[in-house]
């Protein structure tokens, strides 16, 4: 029997906490902030206790159960990440606070900056922007400018890969440039020839998610980005699926000229629910002064830096002080300004440093080494089942394998989808490439072990059987949930967020 809801066991008089004694003189509160009827329930605290709890537990969660969503990288957070972000020196700062009374703060920032800077292979980084694709606008920002400041105005287009991460042509649009989309080969890599024909002295660069969202490493990436730069344009690499080569190949010394970091992917900090996220964004050495700002640097930094400005009280003269080096922000010469409010989302920054320190460079490499590894695996177990575009290839941290049976025509992506949540796994990623029809984007991560994937691939295995025999249980499903299957369409044209 289905517990009742907490508004069916209301009872008039019911209280579920007892408010101490206010200790300041009472004040009515003003009438147009009041509403007549609010119709709240009345229960004791045992039943709202069990109300909430049992509410938490319809949420599916990283902590509770396995996330294979290909190209959101859903890992493990470790909890000593939460501890060190909940230390009250870190926890109780103030973004207005003066530099001089947080030098604990830019120092661990600072250090963020040159750890992040090192494993991209660039010269300096910003942690100011608050998502990935908070971050994809920066970089194009930052060309944008650099154009601009070489008189190159007319270098208005930017060349997406329809292979690219989605967010790419919308964070063109904003910026004000224009998205040319460049085509795949057979491979799986940039249409080589495609992008040739496309390159003039209107292009401004290439947005390059690398590996692709096909799961796949680009194999011409040094020609891609030596034609790109031969052409006069910059590339851009989109950090979505770092995790795939973190501690392995360094984008900077590829031909990345800019570049941003998921560290809510790559760096384990939480991931989902709307954030806070950050996009950390690094860059080469001739777009440093280019970044938005301002930036931690040390006190040495901003007195020798042509053109930075240093803000705030501990300033360019600042030197040492009781032999311990000062922070200070910085804003970068030729920045394009700030991109936030304040220094961005600082206790997920603490949990990113927190990761790294804890890994060290081995730690890094072991990340992505069991990351394409479980990939892989489970590529191997369901290709032969489902048909997976490119399983010739070895991939990297995710794949794409396709809805379609050959025994059950009429069962589609989301069929299997939805069955899967009958067998407690979260679904992969649907319809997404785009260019993959009935696409299951499916990504396990390194944090997940051998048993979880088995039992993964065993769900998918046998909902294939379903299809062939009882096609009616996917075309259903899901039959176990509390809400059964919904008119996401409509639910998207019509939104509704009250209960009113």
């Amino acid at each position: 029997m289905l517990e009742p809801l907490i508004f069916e066991i209301s009872r008039k008089g019911r209280e579920g906490v007892s408010l101490p004694a206010c200790d300041v003189p009472e004040t009515a509160i003003p009438s147009e902030l009041c509403r007549a009827a609010l119709s709240l329930p009345e229960v004791s605290e045992i039943d709202l206790v069990r109300h909430y709890v049992r509410l938490s537990h319809l949420n599916y969660a990283v902590d509770t159960g396995f996330y294979p969503l290909g190209s959101c990288t859903m890992k493990y957070n470790p909890k000593a990440n939460d501890a060190a972000a909940r230390i009250s020196g870190f926890m109780e700062l103030h973004p207005l606070q003066d530099a001089s009374t947080s030098q604990g703060a830019l120092a661990v920032m600072h250090s963020l900056q040159t750890m992040i800077a090192e494993i991209g292979g660039f010269a300096a980084v910003s942690l100011q922007p608050s998502a990935g694709a908070h971050g994809e606008l920066t970089g194009i920002l930052i060309m944008r400018k650099v154009h601009a400041a070489h008189g190159q105005t007319e270098r208005t287009r930017i060349l997406v890969p329809d292979s690219a991460h989605g967010t790419n042509p919308a964070s063109t649009a904003m910026a004000g440039l224009e998205a040319v989309e460049i085509p795949s080969d057979a491979r799986g890599n940039i249409d080589i020839g495609r992008l040739k024909a496309s390159l003039d002295g209107r292009v401004a660069g290439l947005m390059l998610t690398n590996p692709n969202t096909l799961g796949l490493f680009e194999e011409n990436l040094l020609e891609v980005t030596r034609l790109v730069h031969e052409a006069g344009g910059l590339v851009y690499g989109d950090g979505a699926n770092f995790n795939a080569i973190l501690g392995v190949a360094r984008p900077g010394t590829m031909g990345i000229d800019v570049m941003h970091f998921n560290l809510h992917k790559t760096f384990s900090t939480p991931h989902g629910g709307g954030g806070p996220g950050a996009g950390a964004v690094g860059v080469t050495r001739e777009l440093a002064d280019y970044l938005p700002g301002p930036i931690v640097a040390s006190a040495d930094y901003t007195a020798t830096a042509p053109g930075a400005r240093a803000e705030g009280r501990v300033g360019a003269r600042a030197g040492k002080a009781s032999g311990r080096a000062l922070y200070t922000w910085c804003m970068p010469a030729k920045s394009i300004g700030r991109i936030k409010s304040f220094h961005g989302n600082f206790g997920i920054l603490v949990r990113a440093y927190v990761y790294i320190r804890m890994l060290g460079a081995d730690g890094l490499r072991a990340v992505a080494e069991n990351a394409v590894l479980n990939a892989n695996y489970l590529q191997v177990r369901l290709k032969g089942t489902y048909p997976v575009p490119h399983g010739d290839r070895t991939c990297m941290h995710e794949f794409v394998a396709q809805g379609k049976l050959a025994e059950a025509p009429d069962i589609r992506a989301l069929d299997i989808s939805k069955r899967l949540i009958d067998y407690g796994f979260h679904p992969p990623t649907n319809y997404f490439p785009l260019i993959v029809p009935e696409a299951l984007m499916i990504e396990p991560t390194e944090t997940e072990s051998v048993e979880t994937l088995d039992r993964f691939a065993d769900a998918l295995l046998e909902i294939a059987k379903e299809a062939s025999t009882h096609p009616e249980l996917l075309h259903e499903a899901p039959h176990t949930s509390p809400v059964r299957r919904l008119d996401e369409v409509r639910a998207a044209r019509e939104l509704k967020v009250t209960a009113g």
